[in-house]
């Protein structure tokens, strides 16, 4: 009988308060072939875990004024902080090298990591590592199947293949030819470090019958809650937003649903493995079918009696997006605690221009309204968008000055050019068009547009940016929504 093949799961994700989800379906996909899977993840050895937000005290506004400051006095030491920070978050851990340099001495045989761009100093050493052993590797994460940033990975030493897709029902196959040594060209979506590769594959359609996520190797009793991360689908059906990545990325590409009770025996199902009854829902836009959305909503506490969790929606301008006053409250009766969407900006004009497809009337109603029906409301915002103003900055503070109270958390971000999205298919049609950008270059490595936004070294900006970022610390500051604490820096 042909011994079960040893497989070394490398999850590098150590950012999070829950289990990695990706993680949890691969290694399911490779159990129910018969494969004996390790799971390495850092917290299982006190690697500290990345705290994504708290409740914020001076030392993060100070973090907030340095990381957010375009005084062109303060270029080269921001510069200088902003580089010494990325280096300590990339920079491969100790502990964690010492834990896979363990593990390879295990002779497993085959390595797959499963990444995101800053992970790759670690992928360097891990590769190196595996390569000592002679034992294979197989890299993947969401954004390679976007070319020009695949071929910058393809140069991590020890490297197999690169795989650019949705590996859910492949990966076993994949798994077993790679230790065989056979050519994995017939598989869409490889890439080999010599240069071959196989054509890109297409958007997994059918999420009926992928199976239940295993988290049985993560440390629980490590993570603040007892919180189980789930997705009832893939994509969001907007999907124009000029600045998000996330619809371009392997899993993201077209937006695709599962049914209502399969997503909810799921749920039942991973509630008693886990003896937990709080879930983080990591959909792109949760209410981009209203049918899930409203499904979840009306059965989540007869399946799961006293369950509670968290989502993420969008305020579009659909004549029915899920989210009326009534909605909102028989959600916050289904258990849902806390809501997130992309509040981005209060300025009109700059929501357009990043074609967000919302309406600032409609964000201050749903705020208003969700804050009404109980709910923890948190934003996600963005600074910095190539075409804003001082005067979209002042529409912005403002709209928050309005909704201070009914606000709990801002997750404020600096705008980020990002391969594959539509703002660099704009960008390098007609750079003129945003003739406030100057010295842009792209850095494929780490998916990122380096460049300056002059009219963010104004005098003007920069004071109506400084009234941005203290009101967004007075609102941090607070503790959050009594009952919601459980879910707090969730998102």
């Amino acid at each position: 009988m042909t011994p079960s093949p040893k497989v070394l799961v490398v999850d590098l994700n150590n950012f999070a308060s829950y289990p990695t989800l990706a993680i949890g379906s691969l290694v399911a996909s490779l159990r129910n072939a018969e494969m004996d899977v390790t799971v390495l993840c850092p917290l299982s050895h006190d690697v500290p875990a990345m705290v994504r937000e708290r409740q914020e005290g001076w030392k993060d506004q100070l973090q907030r004024w340095v990381f957010f400051s375009t005084n062109p006095a303060l270029n080269w030491s921001r510069h200088g902080v902003r580089a010494l920070r990325s280096w300590w978050i990339s920079r491969p851990h100790p502990r964690v090298m010492q834990e896979v340099t363990c593990a390879l001495e295990k002779k497993p045989d085959i390595v797959l990591l499963s990444v995101y761009l800053n992970h790759y100093p670690s992928c360097v050493e891990i590769g190196k590592l595996a390569a000592k052993h002679g034992i294979p590797v197989l890299l993947g994460g969401p954004v390679f199947n976007i070319e020009l940033i695949t071929k910058e990975w393809l140069r991590v030493p020890g490297l197999t293949a690169l795989i650019g897709g949705e590996v859910d029902r492949t990966l076993p196959d994949l798994v077993r030819d790679t230790i065989a040594g056979k050519d994995l060209l017939k598989y869409e979506g490889v890439f080999y470090p010599d240069g071959r590769r196989s054509p890109t594959p297409a958007p997994l359609k059918d999420l009926s019958s992928l199976p239940v996520p295993d988290f049985t190797d993560f440390p629980w009793g490590a993570y603040p809650g007892r919180v189980i991360p789930a997705m009832a689908g893939r994509g969001c059906s907007w999907g124009r937003c000029k600045f998000c990545a996330d619809v371009y990325t392997a899993n993201g590409r077209t937006f695709r649903t599962r049914a209502v009770t399969p997503m909810l025996d799921e749920l039942v199902e991973l509630s008693k493995r886990h003896k937990s009854k709080n879930f983080i829902l990591l959909d792109i836009k949760l209410n981009s079918d209203v049918r899930m959305w409203r499904g979840l909503i009306e059965n989540f506490q007869n399946r799961i009696p006293g369950a509670g969790w968290v989502a993420t929606v969008h305020v579009d301008q659909r004549p029915d997006n899920g989210l009326s006053k009534e909605d909102l409250l028989a959600a916050r009766q289904s258990g849902l605690m806390r809501i997130n969407f992309g509040l981005e900006s209060g300025s009109q004009a700059l929501l357009d221009k990043m074609d967000k497809g919302c309406k600032v009337e409609s964000n201050s109603r749903f705020i208003t309204d969700a804050y009404d029906a109980g709910l923890s409301v948190r934003v996600s915002m963005m600074q910095g968008y190539p075409g804003e103003t001082t005067e979209d900055l002042q529409m912005t503070v403002k709209f928050l000055q309005e909704h201070r109270p009914q606000l709990d958390r801002i997750r404020l971000s600096q705008f980020k050019a990002i391969p594959g999205t539509r703002f660099q298919e704009e960008f390098d049609r007609d750079p003129q068009s945003y003739p406030d950008v100057s010295r842009f270059s792209w850095d494929y490595r780490d998916a990122r547009g380096k460049f300056r936004y002059n009219t963010a070294s104004s005098r003007k900006y920069r004071r109506a940016k400084r009234q941005l970022l203290s009101i967004v610390h007075s609102i941090n500051k607070r503790p959050l929504r009594p009952g919601a604490e459980e879910f707090d820096g969730l998102m």
